[in-house]
């Protein structure tokens, strides 16, 4: 993501994390440089990955009996959120929640491939695929609400602590879900050649990632231009899709599943589950839903915004002038434009 200005970083600062933090060249709140702030919080939370990474290898050997790692990576979720959850609760402190979520995937991903400890061509793949989805994600997550200062989701769950614990529940089923099929992989121990669905399956998760991080990008350069406070994005690849990112997130994730076809038999067919529950999550709970009624409130009134919703898809990407001309049942049964996301308009101009 394009930076306003690259900041300089000292000695002590991890060599990796410096590269990634000057080519971001993000601030703190207040305008304050954001070396000294990310520092101390990444130190702190690469220390908690460790320890919780370290602690799960250790455990392995009394659930044995666990041969394709769910009971193990069950309870590896559920203590690695339960950690930051506490934080949360105790500090008030909301910034780590999409990191844990996104380094989640990566503790399960390695943890997974380095119990088994067979180095197949495609255990290597899906976990490097995961492992630099989950890293890319988590810490641009992480940058980008340390920039803000807060995050907005919390403000009615700060000090509802039922809420919160909702919300941390509904995480750790979402990570043991969703790493359902780099599991199984990785713990089947079979290793069949390499078939087209793994080719499929690598082009998708790379369309995929690359327009999750392009999106991503070009929002977060929109937002800190200051021309553009108060403004919703609609540049770039957010001319051809009100939520491309999550578009590029639920397309990467079927393509993980894809290339884990070869492997499965039986049961294991149910890994189907994980990018299923991701789709429905964000088209129908926790993503599209929220933002597509914030921006209705924020926007609704303005003639420009109502003609960007009439002609931008909700999540496929497609040319406004395409979209724009489509009928409605086709929206909503081809393209996801579901009413559900403009019950805020009037009657008389509300979108399908």
């Amino acid at each position: 993501w394009k930076a306003p200005r690259p900041r300089t970083h000292g000695p002590s600062s991890p060599p990796l994390f410096c590269c990634w933090r000057v080519a971001v060249g993000l601030r703190g709140e207040g305008g304050a440089p954001m070396a000294s702030v990310l520092d101390s919080h990444f130190l702190a939370l690469t220390a908690i990955v460790t320890v919780i990474l370290a602690a799960s290898i250790s455990l392995s050997p009394y659930i044995s009996f666990d041969s394709r790692f769910l009971l193990l990576g069950a309870l590896v979720t559920l203590g690695y959120q339960f950690v930051f959850f506490v934080v949360t609760a105790l500090l008030k402190f909301d910034k780590v929640t999409d990191f844990a979520g996104s380094t989640n995937f990566v503790i399960l991903a390695i943890l997974t491939f380095v119990l088994k400890g067979e180095w197949y061509f495609r255990q290597v793949v899906l976990t490097l695929l995961v492992v630099v989805w989950g890293l890319r994600l988590g810490i641009f997550l992480l940058m980008r609400i340390l920039q803000w200062g807060e995050d907005k989701r919390f403000d009615e769950m700060r000090n509802n602590i039922a809420k919160l614990a909702v919300f941390w529940i509904l995480q750790v089923v979402w990570v043991w879900t969703v790493s359902l099929p780099i599991t199984i992989v990785n713990a089947s121990g079979r290793n069949p050649s390499i078939q087209p669905q793994d080719i499929i399956g690598w082009i998708m998760w790379s369309v995929g990632i690359t327009i999750e991080t392009t999106a991503d990008q070009q929002k977060l350069s929109f937002k800190n231009f200051p021309a553009n406070r108060g403004k919703w994005c609609n540049v770039g690849v957010w001319k051809y899709s009100r939520h491309p990112n999550y578009f590029g997130e639920i397309f990467l994730w079927w393509g993980v599943f894809v290339a884990s076809t070869p492997v499965l038999k039986g049961a294991e067919w149910l890994v189907i589950m994980g990018p299923i529950f991701l789709t429905l999550l964000l088209l129908f709970v926790s993503g599209i839903p929220l933002l597509e009624e914030s921006a209705d409130k924020r926007f609704g009134d303005i003639a420009e915004y109502r003609l960007y919703k009439m002609t931008t898809s909700p999540l496929i990407p497609l040319p406004p002038m395409v979209y724009g001309k489509l009928p409605r049942w086709f929206k909503a049964a081809v393209l996801f434009a579901f009413p559900l996301y403009s019950k805020n308009f009037p009657c008389e101009e509300r979108l399908s």
